[in-house]
């Protein structure tokens, strides 16, 4: 008789620790590239989890104490309950519980481990950054430390991997505590205090960190900070927009010749339509984004490594509490500028949950690079010939957007977020040298995450917008095809007459077919909606394109007016400034022109940045919300703008 015995599920150790002790990169060390990014059901915080020596290693979000009522704390606290589990895995008490703490920063670590201690679990206690404790006279004794906690101590430099072998044996022997610190706020840190001194009595040598002081002196100063913060991030952004330039070309040529490939290879059809113009188009529209998604991360990461950023966000502190945002919302909105998607990614980073809602809901008022190409074409059709009025008007785009970004934060946090915002209180860490492979790794984790969740989606709303565009098909016109006699007849004596004819006809054709289309016919039932603000049906088949990415703008009107979506031709320049409508009154009046401006400005029109919404803020509702106050705002504005402008005169 035989019987079955089922097997036991692997191993679990949770890593936990304060925030910049070196956890992540202890778990790098230990785990390599054998990890995945999983949130906490019901959150966005994430945790990292992966392969370690046959078990599952969990790192938990950095915390100064399990008792405080955030949300980092709440997750540890479940977790280590067995109430709870990232994505994916099974929630089960720890089997082992390692807690790192930092060497040069030892005694405000105790706290920690102290409730750590508490939980009755097998333990190991890990004192990192133990090269750099060394090079400033730090010495803490590990042998002592192992007595007076009654567990497994063990000093390592995560970063080098100095004794990070060890650590494997440790964790399999670790067994629960022979002690148990005392409980109560005041007898915890007076057992620090006294385990402290106990253990970190051979200091000699110990230098103070006179850089350390002279460095926070200058880059929290009210003044000071400010002006490097500014420098620092110009500088990060002249980068991003410098490098990612090369890539985001070569990506942009890559799926345009894979779309030209599929079009010199399948027969002309649907099939070939949906492939070139759905399928490649819609992915490459996405992939063109990670270029600067990932520079984005990697230069924050290795910003963030250096122990900067915590003093900046301290600076920008006092400037966003009016608004009712805290110094962690600034980065986010910064990174906006570049593109809304790493900017909504990066509020993971802004501890309060309220505070975090709202720096999402209004990180696409910040201008971002795909709104270049329509700032560009309608303040050119405003102040043609005035590169200086240009200049001020592009200038002016982006301080309107960032002005109804922080008005909107303040409305949201005094009604559906209303509540008092978390204090701000961050720890500085010591200045230290960026772990490039660590910020790689991280920044290759991002870009996945993006890939994966935001582009499936993107792919298939941008599916079903191609079909709208492109059916149902339209014969050609009687008028274009006896242009294309013509020009047929005198291309042998003059070719440039034979090309315009064909030209004038293409146009023809295409502003049938996008008249004939679905999104043609939508846009004629949609017209009255948009005419308040100036818009014929042309320019609303326009805004309506664009609401799967601002840029499409330029190129559906371009496709309208010109017949060809190349807006660099001055041709086509030229035909969008002297475009008439139907009853042969200019397309693009001054006042056509500043409402579509304004509504650019404000409006929700980028689809990618919905899905990466609704994933960070936690549900589609918020992403609807988004779309819906955006939209509003930017509409009312927009009319407004048309009617005084016109009232004025100069419609």
């Amino acid at each position: 008789m035989s019987e079955t015995i089922a097997a036991s599920p692997p191993r679990t150790i949770a890593v936990l620790g304060n925030p910049n002790v070196g956890k992540t990169t202890l778990f790098n060390r230990l785990c390599g590239a054998r990890h995945k990014t999983a949130n906490f059901p019901g959150t966005t915080q994430e945790a990292l989890v992966g392969r370690f020596d046959g078990a599952t290693l969990i790192d938990l979000p950095g915390i100064y104490s399990l008792d405080l009522n955030l949300s980092e704390s709440s997750i540890c606290r479940a977790v280590l309950a067995g109430q709870l589990a990232p994505e994916g895995g099974s929630p089960r008490v720890p089997d082992t519980l390692v807690v790192v703490v930092d060497a040069t920063n030892l005694l405000r670590n105790l706290t920690l481990v102290a409730e750590a201690l508490r939980l009755r679990l097998p333990t190991v206690v890990v004192v990192n950054i133990i090269d750099a404790a060394r090079r400033r006279g730090i010495h803490a004794d590990t042998q002592r430390l192992s007595e007076v906690l009654g567990c497994p101590v063990l000093a390592v430099s995560a970063r080098s991997g100095e004794n990070t072998d060890r650590l494997p044996d440790l964790i399999a022997r670790a067994k629960v505590p022979d002690r148990s610190p005392p409980e109560g706020r005041d007898a915890v840190e007076a057992w620090a205090e006294e385990t402290y001194a106990f253990v970190a009595a051979a200091r000699e040598g110990a230098t103070p960190d006179t850089l350390t002081d002279r460095l926070d002196r200058a880059f929290t100063h009210p003044v000071m900070g400010v002006i490097t913060f500014v420098a620092v991030m110009t500088g990060l952004f002249w980068v991003i927009f410098a490098l990612a330039a090369y890539p985001m070309d070569w990506i942009d040529r890559l799926f345009a010749g894979l779309g030209g490939l599929v079009e010199s290879t399948l027969p002309a059809g649907a099939i070939r339509d949906l492939l070139s113009e759905g399928v490649v188009a819609g992915i490459g529209g996405t992939v063109i984004f990670l270029p600067q998604i990932c520079l984005l991360f990697l230069l924050i990461s290795l910003l963030e490594g250096t122990g900067y950023l915590a003093r900046a966000a301290f600076v920008i502190d006092r400037l966003m509490r009016p608004f009712g945002l805290s110094g962690h919302s600034f980065v986010p909105l910064l990174s906006s500028h570049a593109c809304a998607l790493p900017g909504i990614m990066a509020c993971r980073a802004v501890p309060d949950k309220r505070d975090r809602l709202a720096t999402i809901l209004v990180a696409p008022f910040m201008s971002c690079t795909a709104r270049i190409p329509v700032y560009v074409l309608l303040t050119t059709l405003l102040f043609p010939g005035r590169p200086a009025m240009q200049a001020l008007a592009f200038t002016g785009c982006y301080v309107i957007g960032a002005a109804a970004g922080l008005l909107s934060a303040l409305v949201a946090r005094r009604s559906i977020l209303r509540g008092k915002s978390r204090p701000m209180a961050l720890e500085l860490p010591s200045y230290r040298v960026p772990d490039f492979v660590q910020a790689l790794r991280m920044t290759a984790d991002r870009g996945w995450v993006f890939l994966r969740k935001a582009g499936t989606v993107i792919v298939g709303i941008s599916i079903v917008l191609w079909w709208l565009n492109a059916y149902p098909h339209a014969s050609s016109l009687p008028e274009a095809e006896s242009l294309r006699a013509q020009a047929a007849q005198v291309e042998p004596s003059d070719p440039s007459a034979s090309e315009a004819l064909r030209s004038e006809a293409d146009t023809l054709d295409a502003r049938h077919a996008a008249s004939s289309s679905f999104l043609g016919r939508i846009g004629d039932a949609v017209q009255p909606v948009f005419g308040p603000m100036g818009a014929d049906r042309q320019l609303t088949v326009g805004i309506l394109a664009s609401f799967a990415a601002r840029e499409v703008f330029v190129a559906t009107m371009a496709v309208q007016v010109a017949g060809t979506d190349d807006t660099e031709d001055a041709g086509v320049q030229q035909a969008l400034a002297s475009a008439t409508r139907d009853d042969g009154t200019p397309l693009f009046t001054p006042a056509t022109s500043w409402a579509l401006l304004v509504y650019y400005i404000l409006a929700m029109q980028c689809l990618p940045t919905l899905v990466v919404t609704a994933r960070e803020a936690g549900g589609w509702r918020w992403a609807a919300l988004q779309m819906a106050w955006m939209s509003g705002m930017a509409y009312c504005c927009a009319v407004a703008v048309y009617q005084i402008i016109r009232a004025m005169g100069h419609a």
